[in-house]
């Protein structure tokens, strides 16, 4: 049986987009339209597998076909489930500074002092660029800016992540976010 890090997330599907069975799917790919190119897709909870193809993209979003889903109903009980694709199909990344998102989650979030801040629970990207979202040691879930001036360093190998936290980043009065990713409970915008 694989491992769990011999799996990658490709992506998530969202709400239907019309009545005909496409589904808008939020890619985890540098390429939004990658989310289909490595074969059929998992849905690590049931085992059942999934042919995508990409009809369009808009604002990073994709918009999809699953072979086998014909109507807007058969779309809507896809939302909300996980795309994932065995480690061994993706293509072998060569520059040593590269990694794939997924390989942060977990990592250990530290300050440039050393000091332990939280561990990244997730990467979010809503139209403006990539977050990292960090669970802290106190429990709360916050954004940070996925930028070399705010994450200087990022050390899979290591287990860990620096993180810059300049004036406001980290700090108890940060809008909180609910699981959804949302602030104060308003769940993930629309896109």
């Amino acid at each position: 049986m694989a491992s769990p890090d011999d799996w990658v997330c490709l992506g998530v599907v969202g709400r239907p987009h019309g009545v005909k069975g496409l589904v808008r799917i939020r890619p985890f790919t540098e390429d939004p339209e990658a989310v289909a190119a490595y074969g059929p897709l998992t849905d690590r909870k049931t085992g059942r597998k999934f042919t995508v193809s990409v009809a369009n993209v808009a604002k990073g979003t994709v918009i999809a076909r699953i072979d086998g889903i014909e109507d807007r109903d058969g779309a809507e009980a896809l939302k909300g489930t996980e795309l994932w694709v065995n480690r061994a199909v993706l293509p072998e990344i060569e520059d040593e500074e590269a990694f794939y998102h997924h390989d942060m989650i977990g990592l250990e979030a530290v300050g440039t002092d050393g000091e332990a801040v939280g561990e990244v629970v997730g990467i979010e990207n809503f139209g403006a660029g990539d977050l990292l979202e960090l669970r802290t040691r106190e429990g709360r879930l916050v954004l940070v800016p996925f930028t070399r001036a705010l994450v200087p360093e990022v050390d899979i190998e290591g287990g860990r992540v620096v993180i810059e936290a300049t004036a406001g980043l980290l700090d108890e009065d940060q809008p909180p976010l609910d699981a959804a990713g949302g602030e104060n409970g308003e769940g993930e915008p629309e896109r």
